[in-house]
């Protein structure tokens, strides 16, 4: 079990922690010289149930809640220590409010210093901690009088084994999750290396394992690992850890830096949560007001930015975004404290919903949607209820950041539908926002008949830019696919059209267009233009380029420039020509096809154009999926 200290300053708090454990957490010339704690401190114990007490003794001036809040951070249980001369002071108030922002909920009162009044002024001052703690999580926490200076001073002797009966009845920590530890301490052993230090808050990691810095993203092997104290194999969610880490410097890392299995290692500037403030705060918050935040042991600066209204008040509780000066790494159900601007006071907390917050369209209905889905999903771990708000499919790779468990550990819905990508990540989908999806293709598809109807139809990849251009590729190719397998959808050409609609030529044009496809058919890869078409057909230039304009809103040809159409049984084998080559620049593919360095660049340019491929730099990529598919029924 991990105990947090909390405290004023000067009441005893490392008195006591030498008194249960007999180590002194004052291990700073500094400290020493100046009689308080100024870094965070650890000790170690062995109970009588033959678990290891781990101690975090944390500082007590106002100076110091930064320290504070990092050492707090992840631990079972607090011990909220008072002296019974001064009672209740401002640090003790601040620090009993950041334990509960933080989530902790199990604790004992230690009162102090008791040997330097009477009985009645304890008493009082046990009255007066009765009082504060009613209305919170520690009402009815156990009154420990102790006089820790005291060699075996019965009340230090009580609050023992009353810790030895809260770590035994502690639950089982999670050990399903991904591995995450946060670093509050980092320094390097001679002929050892970098060493960091933190309380696991998930998973279990072995020597050998890799794992990633968060943020940073360095890549680190554990060589050897301390649990509380003690040299092992393994370490486990709920343990101080101290891991000798193999491929990063200690000028890598820094207090407030996260240690994770590689699928957690994703960080972000922009995180969406849910803030309470305080009571008694004194300060309303407007939109992208400034503020302190304390994640895990990281501390950030940040604006805060409203989701639920335009203002947050003294005791209410929102939905916000902060916005943080540098990337952070945070899972949902994480909890924060936030400072106000000039760092002199805590004035609220509360709990990260979505750690990747987008920078547009924060605050539309189906954003706040999501947030309420992962607000159920924290309290409950309901995948349906995420899904239901992924109407374009959630990768399997952000569930896992999300859950923390891993890929194979994820149980889904029976119907949700399971879409291979590239690279070997998943896009899942509920069954019921495919069917959504498909109607919106089919809706939109209508619409734009309705407004071109002398158009045969887009073809499929315009067709995706018009309804939802930011969809995997993957799944628009398995949508588009079953809707032209129902028969919902046909294709002629590249284009795709609804059963129902036609733009076909009229037999007086087809006789005239005819002879024209056969010379640009035999044209190969170099095609005549509108004006040799003209002259060769004995037609007026402005008709021949009518009925080519028309034809290539059927979908039985290609305007590639103005005035230079494609058959597409040639655009096809073009097509091919890309794929077979290893790397598609204009003069690779100029030599491939035989033409001049122009017509290359301006049919690579096409390609980029319908999507099939996109220009990185002066190199051509074939989209993922993309797939150049000609029918000439």
């Amino acid at each position: 079990m991990i105990v947090g200290t909390a405290g004023h300053i000067d009441h005893g708090k490392t008195t006591l922690t030498r008194a249960l454990t007999g180590v002194d957490t004052d291990r700073l010339k500094e400290e020493k010289a100046r009689g308080i704690s100024i870094e965070l401190g650890y000790a170690y114990a062995p109970l009588a149930n033959g678990e290891i007490l781990g101690v975090i003794d944390v500082p007590g001036h106002e100076k110091f809640i930064r320290t504070m809040a990092a050492g707090v951070t992840g631990i079972d249980a607090a011990l909220l220590v008072i002296a019974a001369d001064d009672g209740i002071m401002p640090q003790t108030l601040e620090h009993l409010a950041i334990l509960r922002l933080l989530g902790v909920r199990r604790g004992a009162v230690a009162l102090t210093k008791i040997d330097r009044v009477d009985t009645q002024r304890v008493e009082q001052v046990e009255r007066d901690i009765e009082a504060l703690l009613a209305s919170t999580d520690f009402a009815g926490a156990r009154i420990f009088r102790t006089n820790a200076a005291a060699a075996g001073d019965a009340g230090v002797n009580a609050l023992l084994l009353h810790l030895a009966d809260m770590a035994a009845s502690l639950p089982a920590a999670d050990e399903r999750r991904l591995f995450r530890l946060g670093v509050d301490r980092v320094f390097t052993l001679q002929g050892q290396g970098t060493i960091v230090t933190g309380t696991a808050l998930a998973g279990s990691v072995r020597a050998g394992d890799m794992l990633q810095l968060a943020p940073g993203g360095q890549q680190a092997r554990v060589r050897s690992i301390h649990a509380q104290n003690s040299s092992a194999d393994t370490g486990r969610a709920g343990q101080r850890l101290a891991l000798n880490l193999g491929g990063v410097s200690k000028e890598d890392i820094e207090r407030g830096t996260w240690v994770v299995a590689p699928a957690l290692a994703a960080c972000s500037e922009r995180i969406d949560a849910e803030l309470t403030l305080m009571p008694d705060c004194g300060q309303t918050l407007k939109p992208w007001s400034p503020a302190h935040v304390h994640l895990g042991a990281a501390h950030r600066t940040a604006n805060v930015v409203l989701l639920d209204g335009d203002l947050l008040a003294p005791g209410q509780t929102a939905r916000v975004q902060l916005v943080l000066d540098a990337p952070v790494h945070a899972v949902p159900g994480d909890r924060f404290v936030i400072r106000n601007a000039h760092a002199t006071a805590t004035i609220g907390g509360g709990v990260v919903l979505d750690p990747f917050g987008p920078s547009r369209k924060r605050r539309s209905a189906a954003r706040l949607a999501w947030l309420q889905a992962m607000s159920n999903f924290i309290n409950g771990g309901d995948i349906g209820a995420l899904l239901a708000r992924s109407p374009l499919g959630l990768r399997m790779s952000a569930l896992v950041r999300l859950s923390q468990l891993p890929a194979e550990r994820i149980a889904l819905p029976a119907d949700t539908i399971d879409i291979a990508l590239q690279g070997g990540d998943r896009l899942l989908l509920a069954a019921a926002e495919v069917q959504a999806l498909e109607a919106r293709i089919l809706n939109d598809l209508a619409v734009f008949h309705e407004r071109s109807p002398d158009d045969s139809g887009p073809e499929r990849w315009r067709l995706k830019r018009i309804v939802a251009p930011e969809m995997e590729d993957r799944l628009w190719s398995r949508l588009i696919d079953t809707l032209i397998g129902g028969d919902q959808i046909r294709q002629r050409g590249r284009s795709l059209h609804l059963p129902g609609h036609s733009a076909e030529l009229s037999d007086t044009e087809k006789a005239l267009a005819a002879p024209l496809l056969t010379s640009l058919l035999e044209g190969g890869f170099d095609p005549p233009w509108v004006r040799d078409l003209s002259r060769a057909h004995a037609l007026p230039e402005a008709e021949v380029r009518r009925l080519l304009l028309k034809l290539s809103r059927t979908g039985e040809l290609s305007q590639v420039v103005p005035d230079l159409f494609y058959h597409p049984s040639r655009l096809a084998e073009l097509a091919e020509l890309v794929t077979a080559l290893p790397e598609v620049q204009a003069s690779s593919f100029r030599d491939a096809a035989g033409l001049g360095r122009k017509r290359a660049i301006q049919i690579l340019e096409f390609f980029d154009r319908v999507g099939y491929t996109r220009r990185v730099g002066n190199i051509h990529l074939i989209r993922p999926n993309a797939v150049w598919l000609y029918s000439g029924e």
